[in-house]
């Protein structure tokens, strides 16, 4: 495949950016720049690993290389994710934000429970979930029954299925924790498989419905980028515990009536 040739703006952008690489980890030392006594710099990541300069193993000083800090300010800087398809360059001061949402970023595996540590692309999590995570399976509509059986296991537990709507899919977790007491609680959440812009489309509700009881939680679900461990830390999430199970499980079996709908 011929390789398009490079204008000239850009090759000078990518020779100034070359200048910032870190001789460790290969990624852009970006303000503050902090260089050893010779002039040789890290990028602040490493910078708190090391004892010595890995150029000229020199003493490493706080010093700050200011001319480089000015230079950096008219360089556009590629993600770091370049070498999963991200054509994106940006400012420095941008460069951090824009990684942590790039949909080329390498994601970890998202099931709970599990020991997995496959990682791959937002494209990828799915076919993953589904080729090497058997027990997970998925269900289509808006409007489901996500059913969690054997409620009353003792000890932590996760039920996870997926469900596919709107063409995306979503990732439902129900997660029972018990303390040194015995005591239970249960968290139950919805997590798209896609990027936050993609989430905030879209409107959740769980629903617990018996003997004309009804326990409902309705949010915005969390996108892959979001952390389910963090949410459940916070209740951000339907939490209930072990009285509240007794009043809606059947034979051992909880039902949860999930519905997502687009705003």
């Amino acid at each position: 495949m011929k390789v398009p040739a490079l204008s000239g703006t850009t090759r000078s952008n990518n020779n100034l950016a070359s200048l910032f690489e870190c001789p460790v980890c290969l990624d852009y030392a970006l303000p503050p720049i902090i260089q050893c006594e010779r002039g040789h710099i890290v990028c602040n990541s490493c910078r708190s690993k090391l004892t010595s300069c890995p150029t000229c193993r020199g003493p490493l000083a706080f010093i700050r290389n200011l001319a480089m800090e000015k230079v950096a300010n008219s360089v556009l800087f590629p993600c770091t994710y370049a070498f999963s398809g991200c054509h994106k360059t940006l400012p420095y001061n941008e460069k951090v934000d824009h990684e942590k949402v790039c949909k080329f970023r390498p994601y970890p595996c998202p099931c709970p429970g599990t020991l997995c540590k496959w990682l791959g692309t937002l494209e990828a999590v799915v076919r993953h979930l589904t080729n090497e995570h058997d027990h997970v399976i998925t269900l289509k509509g808006e409007y489901i029954i996500f059913l969690a059986t054997n409620i009353n296991l003792i000890g932590g537990f996760d039920w996870v299925m997926m469900q596919f709507c709107y063409g995306f899919h979503f990732m439902l977790v129900l997660q029972k924790q018990e303390n040194r007491n015995g005591d239970q609680q249960f968290f139950a959440i919805v997590q798209l498989i896609g990027t936050r812009q993609e989430a905030e489309g879209f409107v959740y509700r769980l629903e617990l419905r018996r003997h004309r009881r009804r326990l409902t939680w309705e949010a915005t679900p969390l996108s892959i980028h979001e952390n389910i461990a963090t949410a459940i830390k916070n209740r951000d999430c339907l939490n209930f515990d072990t009285g509240t199970v007794q009043l809606f499980e059947e034979n051992g079996d909880l039902s949860i009536i999930v519905s997502i709908n687009m705003r």
